[in-house]
């Protein structure tokens, strides 16, 4: 079995960013792409306008096939499978996938992304990106003039529900007690808004709609009572999970949960292994900034193999 210098784990913007450049690099990576979700978070969104080099916007999928594409173009191996086993102590790691395979590499680079946090309710899924959406950043463009809701009771919430009024005519901000997780700083300069209207002790039970959002239905947490709230939109902001499963017990993690790395390195706690994208990232959690944590991936590879080289 040959031993690679790099294998890639994940397919979002960074795994694919690190691709192009290792692969440039001569690295001749492989990355390993979900086989069921491959592309990442990008895929389930339909209009990308902030990502560099789109005046026009491109969609979420045909950015991730571009990207894709573009590290195939210079090298990059991708293999459509999950990763269920890793080894990561020693100079060469192992990378155990679903089909029993096990490549072995010299570099690893975990760039798995994370996963933002589901209501679990049935038009939750059906609706994305036609008025539910998990990032007001990408996707607050959108609702301009209209009357919209955030679900969250922390700073998340907060910050969302105040950067949408940029956009929307009114942004209620739904919350399933009257006490709020937020900080007090964030907490008042929402209340502050005149745009944003508190909802408290509420749920939501329901998204209604058809091709898209019309409308909220809410269930009082105190009385059971249930309401309709017509919005043309719902921005859920509950949190998100890095997606640090296979390294629980191999590498360091942030009080966050994010995989810590040294400094503004792709460097974790053991070495030959990087981080890279939203696994690192738990707060700005954009497709540029993962693209740019993939490209500092690729190149601190790159540097480490060329400082094993004498030894070889």
């Amino acid at each position: 079995m040959s031993v690679h210098k790099v294998v890639i784990i994940g397919s979002g913007p960074a795994g694919y960013t690190a691709g192009i450049y290792t692969a440039r690099a001569n690295l001749e990576p492989v990355l390993v792409a979900s086989s069921v979700d491959p592309g990442g978070e990008l895929t389930k969104t339909t209009d990308v306008e902030n990502f560099p080099g789109f005046p026009k916007g491109i969609m979420g999928p045909d950015l991730m096939e571009e990207m894709r594409e573009q590290a195939e173009k210079f090298g990059t191996r991708v293999v459509y499978d999950d990763v269920t086993a890793l080894d990561l102590d020693g100079d060469v790691k192992t990378v155990t996938l679903g089909d029993g395979t096990v490549l072995e590499a010299n570099a690893v680079i975990f760039a798995t992304g994370s996963a933002y946090r589901k209501l679990g309710l049935p038009g939750e899924d059906k609706l994305s990106g036609h008025g539910v959406s998990w990032c007001a950043t990408c996707d607050g463009f959108f609702f301009r003039e209209q009357v919209i809701a955030v679900v969250g009771g922390g700073d998340s919430a907060m910050e969302e529900a105040t950067f949408l009024t940029k956009f929307a005519d009114k942004v209620y901000l739904i919350h399933r007690s009257d006490r709020f997780r937020a900080s007090k700083v964030m907490l008042e300069r929402a209340r502050r808004d005149p745009k944003i209207e508190f909802v408290t002790n509420a749920e939501v039970v329901e998204i209604n709609g058809e091709g898209a959002v019309e409308s909220l239905t809410l269930r009082d947490t105190v009385t059971g009572e249930l309401s309709q709230l017509p919005v043309t939109g719902l921005f859920i902001a509950i949190g998100a999970d890095p997606r640090t499963h296979l390294v629980h017990g191999k590498l360091e993690l942030t009080p966050a949960g994010t995989i810590a790395v040294e400094g503004r390195s792709s460097r974790t706690s053991l070495p030959g292994v990087f981080a890279a994208g939203d696994v690192v990232d738990p707060t700005y959690r954009q497709a540029v900034t993962a693209a740019a944590s993939g490209t500092v991936a690729a190149i601190d590879v790159e540097h480490y193999l060329a400082a094993l080289e004498p030894a070889r």
